[in-house]
């Protein structure tokens, strides 16, 4: 909304300093400001809110050292960090813009799933929640939008230079296509429709069927990773602040034709702005931490755990970057396999020997360290460690071929 007035005040009154806010940097600057003060101020007062309302989390007996304590502790906690994204994104963004609108409806969409999960766990003494059918439902939902959008509307493009001999600029040609990015080959682009058109080149227009399918998988993995990785304080908003830093990065390069040019990576018009709603997501997460880290005064609850997933998945696909997932999201990959593998042997040895066997102490893995007796501090800023590691080889795949 700010970005429209200064544009007016600009076009009609030339007035120093209404520029500012036609620079990306500027505005994402804004907004994270924005949204720290929002997450740190208000959130305190949020935080007394449910305390005031006794929306407390119930805790199960794990056997997990200092588990007891955190009973009653405020949860819903992730309306701080929807609120505190969602005002500045309104404020400083251009609102017209496809990836933007795609991301304010990924962000209330998921929040909204994790909010009706939360309050029954809360208000209807559910302690499962909202069943899984449903969630995942509500992740098919949201990947279907964002998967037809994508590929459908006319302002998602990549733009492509062409140059003659001597290095000049010939032509220019923008045009929609299901091309993406992937790591450590040497042309780093792979094409949706192939997976479609060996079989006949006719089949090229079903590209979309294949592409929303992709989506959809993503998006709920990545959401339904980032559930997983919520169990520790300050886990999961932490690890989630250096994804989403990362995917700014990408965002930052693949928006700008100077740079994308320099780094001989794809160029994706309007994507830049995405960068913005990165900034006001990265200041939610970053003052929820400031209540949130050992020992933490409110849990994000679903509502939090969903919505990150959701909004990292969504980046990612939009910047044509959904094939590094598994790099920059690893933090939530060994979380989700944690639990996959202690399942599937549990039943297995069960089924062949009559006795289920483990093969960790606990899952989710940050569990596991629980139970061999290391602080949960310790296991988090580790964990931190690893994301940021992480981090730095998914940046440095942008030369790596």
């Amino acid at each position: 909304m700010l970005y429209y007035f200064f544009e007016f005040l600009e076009k009609n009154y030339q007035i120093p300093g209404a520029s500012l806010f036609t620079y990306i940097s500027f505005r994402t600057a804004a907004a994270t400001i924005l949204s720290l003060l929002i997450s740190t101020i208000f959130g305190k007062k949020i935080i007394k809110f449910l305390k005031y309302k006794q929306i407390g989390e119930s805790i199960r007996n794990l056997g997990l050292s200092g588990q007891s304590k955190k009973k009653g502790t405020p949860t819903m906690g992730g309306l701080i960090i929807v609120l505190a994204t969602l005002i500045p994104v309104l404020l400083f963004s251009k609102l017209q813009n496809i990836y933007i609108i795609l991301l304010i409806v990924s962000l209330l969409w998921m929040g909204l799933i994790g909010f009706i999960d939360d309050y029954i766990k809360l208000f209807k003494n559910d302690k499962n929640g909202l069943r899984g059918k449903y969630k995942i439902t509500g992740q098919l939902i949201l990947g279907i939008v964002v998967g037809l959008t994508l590929y459908f509307h006319p302002e998602v493009t990549v733009k492509e230079h062409n140059f003659n001999k001597l290095g000049d600029q010939v032509t220019t040609i923008e045009y929609k296509t299901t091309k993406t990015t992937i790591p450590f080959v040497k042309d780093n682009v792979f094409e949706y429709s192939d997976l479609i058109t060996w079989i006949h080149p006719d089949l090229e227009s079903y590209t979309w069927l294949i592409f929303v399918v992709f989506v959809v998988l993503i998006i709920s993995a990545v959401s339904n990773g980032s559930n997983l990785t919520d169990g520790l304080d300050g886990l999961a908003a932490g690890t989630s602040a250096i994804i989403i830093l990362t995917l700014g990065v990408f965002t930052w390069v693949s928006g700008n034709i100077i740079f994308s040019d320099y780094l001989n990576i794809m160029y994706i018009p309007r994507v830049g702005e995405i960068t913005v709603f990165i900034g006001a997501f990265v200041g939610a997460l970053v003052g929820f931490l400031w209540y949130n880290t050992f020992p933490a005064q409110v849990f994000m609850g679903d509502t939090g755990s969903l919505t990150i997933g959701g909004i990292i998945a969504v980046i990612a696909i939009s910047v044509r970057k959904e094939w590094l997932i598994p790099l920059i999201c690893g933090i939530f990959l060994i979380e989700n396999l944690s639990v996959i593998i202690q399942v599937f042997y549990f039943k297995y040895t069960r089924r062949k020997f009559g006795i289920g066997k483990r093969v960790f102490l606990m899952s989710p893995l940050h569990h596991h360290f629980q139970k061999k007796g290391y602080h949960e501090s310790k296991i988090v800023t580790r964990f931190w460690i690893v994301g940021i590691f992480l981090a730095i080889i998914s940046i440095i795949t942008l030369k790596i071929r």
